[in-house]
């Protein structure tokens, strides 16, 4: 007989990781959606835990290690917003896709390394099958309120 699953949500508060507040929709747009089995989220910037937001172009005024932290933040925000929609995230079966925009200098070219640092924070929490989706990171010269990265994503519900 096999274990039960951990918890997705117990498995986020034994990673010591704490969900910003979701983010509320600033626009005519909605911060995710259910359609049949699938949730799809809006783009989400890398929010601190005092609210203040990641900027800067990587390449130019950060590195590539800011990025990373920052697109791991933007992936806490998503979080954040699912388990407000959803009410839990135990009810994610897998991520589909992650689309990560990241504003970065003519010369960066290390965007899937800055993408990482959401596809690492989702691998440590719904494993290495069911965190690991479809993806593209993309270059962009600039992002909404100047952020460094911003992430939309798509869920596989149970």
């Amino acid at each position: 007989m096999s274990a039960e699953p951990m918890s997705h949500d117990r498995k986020l508060q034994e990673l010591g990781l704490s969900l910003p507040s979701p983010p509320v929709a600033v626009a005519v747009y909605r911060p995710a959606m259910v359609i049949g089995n699938t949730c799809v989220t809006s783009g989400h910037l890398p929010v601190l835990a005092d609210g203040s937001l990641m900027t800067g172009r990587l390449g130019q005024d950060t590195d590539e290690s800011t990025g990373y932290h920052a697109a791991r933040q933007c992936g806490l925000a998503v979080l954040s917003t699912l388990r407000h929609t959803l009410g839990s995230l135990d009810k994610i079966d897998r991520l589909i896709k992650l689309t990560v925009f990241v504003q970065s200098s003519d010369d960066f070219h290390a965007q899937p390394a800055v993408a990482n640092g959401c596809s690492d924070l989702f691998v440590d929490l719904f494993g290495d099958d069911a965190g690991i989706g479809t993806r593209s990171a993309v270059g962009t010269n600039s992002l909404p309120l100047n952020a460094m990265v911003e992430i939309e994503a798509a869920f596989q519900l149970k």
